[in-house]
This record gives C-alpha cells, structure tokens and sequence, in this order.
C-alpha cells in the first residue's frame, strides 16, 4: 500500500496500525519546500491539503521504495541519490497536494554557463571523493534543493548519476589497461568495496568487472 500522511512540523502526532508494516518517514524543511515551489511553479506559499484518510498515493510509494532500496543497501547510501530522491518527493506533494496541480515553469531551472563550468571541473577533479549535495552546491551558490534541479536541468542527469557514470568510466579503463586487482581499482573509482563496483557495473554497463576484463 502507499498510504501518504502530510504532518505539519512540530505537532504532535500519532498512528497505530493493527498488524505490523513498513514505513519511510520523509521530512522536508518547509523553507525548502517553498523555495522548491519558487523555483519550479512560480508560487511563494505553499499550502498542503491532506488527502482523505486511506488514500492510496502510488507515485509517493514508487519514490519511497527507491529511498528504502538507497538507506538498507548493503553498501553505504549515496548522500546524493537521497537528496535527488528526496526533493523528487517534495515535487510529487507540491504537484499532488497543493490544489494547482501546476506544470513546472518552461525553460526555467538551468545551471549559468558560469556555474556549470566551476562545477563540470570541480568533479573532473573531484569524482573519486566522497561528495555531498552541499558539497556541489556551494560552488554555485545555491541551495541542495535548487542546484539538483539546476544540475539535472543543464547535465540531463542528477548528481549522483553524473558523478558514477564518471566512475565506471574510469573503472573500465583501469579494467582494460591495467592489471591491478580489482578491489584496488574499486577504491581508487570511489566504490566503497569491490562488491559495490561490481554491483553498479552489472546494473549500469551490462556486465561485471570480471566480464570487463575478459574482454
């Protein structure tokens, strides 16, 4: 079931159920939430009207599935990927729950050519590390919220998903040239372990390092 509750900040509030289920809490600062609607609808107050008790909210249960796939991994969550999904949560309330139901502002939301340079070079440079939302945002001056948008917008992909094609690009061409171990090759690509390269390798390319390498 994907039962959605829209709880205001800082009431007290409490459920019960009757047998036992799983949940994903997702919390959104109102001020990013309505810098969110700024951004994207053109709207300055954001009001959210809760559906009737028992609705059954699909879009919201599709990105909370991906949330919970990211946080219970074997391998340590992507701070990335939870910031892309959690501000894709914050556009399925202000989309679903705010009464407008507004397109998104046309040709709105793009990095400045400035902006995109510093950060396409910052991560050239930097892929390998291990990065935050604020990390990138800071380089150009803005929120986590508005800069994954921006970023998506301009590289027509999110953060993370630029950052670990960069990865397993690199991962294939030490894979190719070089006859380190894979484990090695793993760490200096910025995976956690072996494990989580071979995992991102098979989703992403269509094979494992080991398939890579016999190549």
């Amino acid at each position: 079931m994907g039962t959605i509750v829209i709880h205001p900040a800082n009431v007290y509030g409490r459920a019960a159920w009757s047998s036992i289920r799983e949940g994903v809490i997702v919390a959104l600062r109102p001020e990013g939430l309505a810098e969110l609607a700024v951004h994207e609808f053109d709207v300055t107050e954001v009001v959210l009207k809760p559906p009737p008790s028992g609705t059954v909210d699909l879009g919201a249960l599709r990105i909370a599935e991906l949330l919970k796939m990211e946080l219970t991994q074997r391998e340590s969550a992507s701070e990335l990927a939870v910031d892309s999904l959690v501000m894709l949560f914050g556009m399925h309330l202000l989309r679903t729950y705010t009464g407008g139901n507004r397109p998104p502002i046309k040709g709105s939301g793009g990095l400045p050519a400035s902006s995109e340079r510093r950060v396409r070079k910052f991560l050239a440079e930097n892929f390998t590390r291990k990065l935050s939302t604020a990390d990138l945002a800071a380089i150009c001056g803005l929120s986590s919220f508005h800069f994954i948008r921006a970023f998506t917008k301009t590289f027509g992909q999110p953060p993370h998903q630029y950052i670990l094609d960069l990865r397993l690009t690199l991962a294939e061409k030490l894979l190719l040239e070089d006859n380190m171990a894979i484990a090695e090759i793993a760490y200096l690509c910025g995976f956690s372990s072996q494990s989580h390269l071979t995992a991102s390798m098979k989703t992403h390319r269509g094979r494992t390092p080991a398939e890579m390498r016999l190549r």
